[in-house]
């Protein structure tokens, strides 16, 4: 009767044990399956998230040298390329305009900041003594870059003779105006010749290039496309900050030639 007991009593015990064993081995399958729907979850975001996070960058990180440039000085200006012509040309009496550049964008060998300490302009003509001082001769005086970006501006007579106005772009006020001192007779003459050629105005060129592509218009000069036909070139800056040059006849306010600047 107690060995009928003790076995009873050993058997309840093993019996005991097995079903606490094939408890733990569920318990623990349910964890490694449940540890690796977790794991696999979060492998799954992690290739996710990176890819969000990397396919929307600011725009000022992709823009280029030459674009972030731009952006600085037309940030910065607030008179338009049609208010610094009708500036430019009332400081003349009679003159018509010639050519006329926001400096500091796109200028060969200029800093980001608009100086006023180098050459303004990448024409040609004599626009560039660095002298704001009222007169053609003096040594460089202080920037007026300090107080923002600058229009310069050539404007001539009827008989071809060529001032220049440096325009505060931020406030319109004349920095500066002067009678280019470098032109000769034949000078003014095919100045003179060009502007009676020329039966489209500035800002007529300036509206045909900006119909075609919109954007700030930073450059406007009038030239003769190789002996073939006069022109007006007109630079415009687009939201993307970049720059494309129109050839425009100054006749008939055809676009001849369309060049966009990727840098």
């Amino acid at each position: 009767m107690n060995s009928a007991s003790s076995r009873s009593r050993t058997l309840q015990a093993v019996g005991a044990l097995g079903m606490a064993a094939a408890a733990a081995v569920l318990m623990t399958g349910c964890g490694q399956s449940s540890g690796s729907a977790t794991s696999a979850a979060t492998s799954a975001a992690a290739k996710v998230v990176p890819q969000q996070q990397t396919t929307s960058p600011s725009a000022t990180a992709q823009l280029t040298e030459d674009q972030q440039e731009r952006k600085e000085v037309l940030d910065a200006t607030k008179v338009t390329f049609d208010d610094a012509a009708t500036t430019a040309t009332g400081e003349v009496a009679g003159s018509k305009l010639v050519d006329l550049d926001l400096e500091g964008v796109d200028d060969d060998d200029q800093s980001p900041s608009p100086t006023g300490t180098s050459s303004p302009t990448g024409s040609p003509s004599p626009t560039g003594s660095p002298s704001p001082t009222g007169t053609g001769t003096s040594s460089p005086s202080a920037s007026p870059g300090a107080d923002g970006p600058v229009w310069v501006a050539e404007v001539a007579e009827k008989d071809g003779t060529l001032h220049t106005v440096r325009i505060n772009a931020v406030d319109g006020k004349v920095i500066e105006a002067r009678v280019d001192a470098d032109q000769d007779a034949d000078d003014k003459k095919e100045t003179a010749d060009r502007l009676a050629q020329a039966t489209q105005t500035p800002q007529q060129a300036a509206k045909v290039a900006t119909e075609k592509k919109k954007g700030t218009v930073t450059s406007v000069s009038l030239d003769d496309n190789d002996g073939n036909a006069v022109i007006w070139q007109v630079d415009v800056v687009g939201s993307d900050w970049k720059k494309t040059t129109f050839d425009v006849d100054a006749k008939n306010d055809t676009i001849l030639r369309e060049e966009t600047d990727e840098d």
